[in-house]
């Protein structure tokens, strides 16, 4: 089996840009092919939710992250995209490259652990950026595109199939600690979304920050946009159960631009952090 940093580097060299996310389907396909009694399926072409079996008595835990690359090398971009192997850091497109190869590490190794259920949401258009400043290299140039709708039909998805998470938590990267390490928790979609949470989505927001928050007094806890917002507005509409929703990310520097680098202490500090959360609280 790859190690967990290979695993990123190899997912980083495929130029899944923004509404080109069927390019990095058949690697996330071939890892999920083997986990032991998975079953997934693609959501409207360019989305990927799978399940992972678990202690049935527990209620699911959903573990997302975007498929989609900002494409900052033009319509000529390579086959392969370049990645470096630091000695401290890995250097390439880990946004959100570095999401996609946790979350499959830890569904890859949930057969041999007591965990729940797992529900991996695998989304699209999760960036922005090529929508607001050159929608001539997306698909269609931009035509119909918007920014989470991936995150949107996913939830969408677990809503009609009426599955109901005990939390959903995004793994993606974080700009906040401006090229030192570190490992960041959103929480509080509202503050964006402008959906008002009720008392039990406020109090298991809250308990699931704690539960955090013990499990690693240094997070830093904060708020930022990625589909995390998404996951809690939807999932939290008027009559349903109370879903958290949260993001925990390592750092990332420079970011949305050629060469992002990651630390590997911080990737593995997410990678525990979940494990943990996983084993010992969910």
């Amino acid at each position: 089996m790859q190690s967990l940093i290979e695993l990123i580097g190899e997912a980083a060299k495929i130029p899944s840009f923004s509404s080109f996310e069927e390019r990095i389907h058949p690697f996330v396909i071939e890892h999920l092919n083997e986990i032991a009694n998975i079953d997934y399926k693609i959501v409207d072409d360019r989305n990927i939710i799978a399940y992972v079996p678990g202690d049935s008595a527990k209620k699911p835990v959903a573990l997302s992250a975007h498929l989609d690359k900002i494409n900052h090398f033009g319509e000529d971009n390579p086959s392969a995209l370049p990645i470096e192997y630091g000695t401290s850091f890995i250097k390439g497109q880990m946004d959100n490259t570095v999401g996609i190869g946790i979350i499959l590490r830890i569904a890859q190794i949930a057969s041999l652990q007591d965990w729940p259920p797992l529900v991996l949401l695998f989304s699209e258009m999760e960036e922005s950026y090529g929508l607001k400043h050159h929608p001539e290299l997306l698909r269609d140039k931009g035509e119909g595109l918007h920014h989470g709708m991936g995150a949107e039909k996913l939830a969408r998805d677990i809503i009609e199939q009426k599955i109901n998470l005990q939390s959903v938590i995004t793994v993606d990267t974080t700009p906040l600690f401006r090229g030192d390490n570190g490992v960041a928790l959103y929480s509080g979609h509202w503050e964006f979304t402008k959906q008002q949470p009720d008392e039990a989505e406020e109090s298991a927001t809250k308990e699931i920050k704690e539960i955090f928050r013990k499990i690693d007094s240094d997070i830093l806890f904060s708020n930022n946009t990625n589909d995390y917002l998404t996951y809690g507005k939807e999932l939290n509409k008027p009559g349903r159960p109370a879903t958290p929703s949260i993001a925990i990310e390592p750092a990332i520097h420079p970011y949305h631009q050629k060469g992002e680098k990651v630390y590997y202490s911080d990737i593995e500090r997410v990678y525990g952090i979940l494990k943990t959360y996983l084993s010992d609280y969910a």
